[in-house]
């Protein structure tokens, strides 16, 4: 059942959105992109009895409006996608990206795509009101959508949406992206504004889609600086990934001073996802978590990628149990949903992956790369805020 009324309207600090009409929708068959995972996860979050309780509800949301998607959004994309699910596709259409492998249409494509928008931006209303100091949307985190463009399983850019209800209201805004893609179409809406900080973790674009996200890739006129790109090696694991994190996000986030952050959990970074090539377990995202809550700022999170659909639902398993404040590292958080285990799925002792030992050749290569990527962003993008 969703959150009553009286959930809805008293005080709430950590917010978990969503709701059942979410579940209603799926990609075709074959896609590689699962809107499951976020049923999954709150079906294991409520076993845990982390949905209803003291500081933390579940908060059902509603469908963006074509107003509140035109904040971001071109009217003639819109209306294109709008044909596209009755049937109408036309060279347009194709030319903004709809109907490709990556951006298929589908029965309800529309409907699902505005409530999960719009459950981010019920997200960052908690925050502005003051109602939530964290709320999870594992719904959302479609960083690579345009505004008149579709791309890469996104249609609507709720991450953009959101950093710019957060914005209008005021507030300065961080935001930070660990999927294992780059975060392209966020970066695009805010490379020349400087109230919006992006600042990306991801595969590097010479191995992985989109293909961007480079050190250079810095903003430019007013923007010059406020963005910033990790890209990482294929084979990364947790020790060199969560270096790079500490050297480039902690000082920027001590620098810039958000209002708020908004961070996008895709869990397609962890080792097995089918789609990618790094090599992280869930602790590592788990460390990020505690991190940017040690900044004591309101963060909204998102959920993202994350191929590996058991290791995925594990994964913002975990994200939500400390967002919340639960004690994630006890052995009876034990939910037999699978994990990182030297690439399988058959680890089931509690929601933390087990370690993973790096082989030979990530040892030989992984640490010196990102080292030589940290110099690099350090010197693209710390001269602009005097850190360098």
């Amino acid at each position: 059942m969703g959150p009553s009324a009286s959930q809805q309207t008293s005080a709430i600090e950590a917010a978990f959105i969503h709701c059942p009409e979410l579940e209603r929708y799926a990609y075709p068959p074959g896609c590689p992109f699962d809107s499951s995972r976020a049923g999954q996860v709150r079906q294991a979050v409520e076993s845990m009895g982390l949905l209803d309780g003291t500081g933390h509800h579940e908060v059902a949301p509603r469908a963006a409006t074509r107003d509140d998607l035109l904040a971001f959004h071109d009217a003639v994309y819109l209306d294109t996608l709008e044909a596209a699910t009755r049937g109408h596709l036309d060279v347009d259409g194709l030319a903004m990206g709809i109907g490709t492998d990556d951006t298929p249409v589908f029965a309800g494509l529309v409907e699902y795509a505005s409530l999960a928008c719009g459950a981010s931006l019920k997200a960052a209303d908690l925050i502005i009101d003051g109602r939530a100091n964290v709320a999870f949307n594992p719904s959302g985190g479609y960083h690579h959508a345009r505004r008149a463009e579709a791309a890469g399983f996104c249609y609507f850019n709720d991450v953009v949406l959101a950093c710019l209800r957060l914005a209008a209201a005021g507030k300065r805004v961080m935001f930070i992206d660990v999927d294992a893609h780059h975060g392209d179409g966020v970066q695009e809406a805010f490379y020349d504004r400087s109230d919006v900080l992006t600042v990306s973790f991801h595969q590097s674009g010479k191995t992985l889609y989109p293909g961007t996200g480079f050190e250079h890739e810095t903003g430019t006129g007013a923007g010059e600086g406020y963005a910033v790109n990790v890209p990482l090696p294929p084979g990364v694991y947790d020790g060199p990934f969560l270096n790079a994190f500490q050297a480039i996000a902690l000082p920027m986030l001590a620098i810039f001073e958000p209002d708020a952050i908004v961070l996008q959990l895709g869990m397609d970074g962890l080792a097995g996802d089918p789609l990618t090539a790094m090599c992280l377990t869930n602790n590592a995202y788990a460390e990020v978590i505690e991190m940017v809550l040690a900044s004591r700022r309101p963060v909204l999170a998102v959920g993202g990628g994350g191929y590996n659909v058991p290791n995925t639902v594990r994964g913002w398993t975990l994200a939500w149990s400390i967002l919340c404040g639960a004690d994630s590292q006890h052995d009876d958080m034990s939910l037999g949903l699978g994990g990182v285990m030297l690439g399988t799925t058959d680890w089931a002792s509690g929601l933390r992956d087990r370690v993973l030992a790096p082989d030979q050749t990530q040892l030989a290569t992984v640490p010196e790369a990102v080292r030589k990527t940290i110099h690099a962003v350090q010197n693209h993008v710390f001269a602009f805020h005097g850190l360098w």
